[in-house]
């Protein structure tokens, strides 16, 4: 089969397509043809030999694919072959052929197109276990998004939105705000012409929100703190903006405030089965309802992947960026 790899650490031109055999399936997993694969901010790290795959999986890049199944181990009775199916990996997921466990692998929502659904599976494991499960997000409460327009920010705003919440979000430009405020993030700050600390405060009457959901870090966090209302939650899920900060300690206390992270890649299956039950029982359902859809910017060939790679770190998306693997893959679905 083919994949698209860098063997050489680099820039976007490092990836290529090469040949390999097709993975084996191991107990509890499905063989998928991918139809399509998802880009991610990890896929750039591995890219750049910054964030190597976890032991045991595959060595090229790919965290979440849709497609059909193509195989069942002789232990799966949930799949059968040519279902549509999306799912979350460790890797290899920029291939013709990959093996997801079971417990990473659902079916795809009703009326969700087979390409589009490979934008899915890491936005929504990642916000469900992030802002509902660690960040505990409660009814009546707030969250602010930064990123908005990013997969993970444009699956978080619908996500908390079809759930009930107040979302305010910031995003680079104003077009991305007015795309957020689409989305029905309230309000949606410009962070280069505003002080999001200051806007988030004014539209919360001075509280502040419950939870921050934060891809920046750095200097970030003790800006996060100042927007948190008492007993808020800052949840750290990317450091683009560097892993250390200074914050001060006196207003966490003073605030009863929690500060946290985590990373999903490296959990064992267990938990992120745990998520997928989550998922299908509280989100699937809003997905088929139309409620959250997949939003995807940009669809590239799999031969483009340096120009997809590029692309997404040019920071004009908004959405997903998919890399379409299977030309002959319906977008329609069926």
């Amino acid at each position: 089969m083919r994949i698209v790899d860098a063997p050489q650490p680099g820039g976007p031109e490092a990836l290529v397509v090469r040949e390999v055999p097709q993975p084996s399936l191991p107990p509890a997993h499905v063989l998928i043809r991918v139809a399509a694969a998802g880009l991610n901010r990890a896929d750039l790290l591995q890219r750049r030999g910054q964030y190597p795959s976890p032991p045991g999986a595959p060595t090229y890049p790919g965290l979440e694919v849709s497609g059909t199944v193509a195989a069942i181990s002789a232990d799966v009775n949930e799949f059968a072959v040519g279902d549509r199916v999306c799912a979350l990996l460790q890797g290899g997921g920029y291939a013709e052929y990959c093996a997801a466990p079971v417990g990473q692998t659902l079916r795809i929502p009703d009326g969700v197109d087979l390409v589009d659904a490979a934008a899915l599976p890491e936005a929504l494991f990642t916000v469900w276990s992030n802002v509902f499960e660690i960040g505990r997000l409660a009814a009546g409460e707030t969250l602010l998004v930064h990123g908005g327009t990013s997969g993970i920010g444009v699956a978080a705003i619908q996500l908390a939105r079809a759930l009930g919440h107040r979302v305010m979000t910031t995003a680079g430009s104003e077009e991305k705000c007015r795309f957020c405020a689409g989305l029905g993030a309230e309000p949606a700050i410009n962070y280069r012409s505003e002080d999001f600390v200051a806007a988030v405060l004014a539209a919360s009457g001075g509280r502040g929100v419950d939870v921050v959901l934060d891809m920046v870090a750095g200097d970030y966090v003790q800006r996060n703190l100042e927007t948190l209302a008492p007993n808020g939650r800052l949840v750290v899920i990317a450091t683009q903006g560097g892993t250390r900060a200074t914050i001060d300690m006196r207003g966490v206390m003073m605030k009863r405030l929690i500060v946290t992270g985590s990373m999903l890649r490296p959990q064992p299956i267990a938990y992120k089965a745990g998520l997928k039950v989550a998922l299908m029982q509280r989100v699937w359902p809003l997905i088929e309802a139309g409620r959250l859809r997949p939003i995807v910017d940009r669809v590239f060939a799999f031969e483009e992947a340096p120009a997809a790679h590029a692309y997404m770190e040019s920071g004009g998306h908004v959405g997903k960026i998919l890399l379409r693997v299977d030309a002959g893959a319906n977008r329609a679905g069926a």
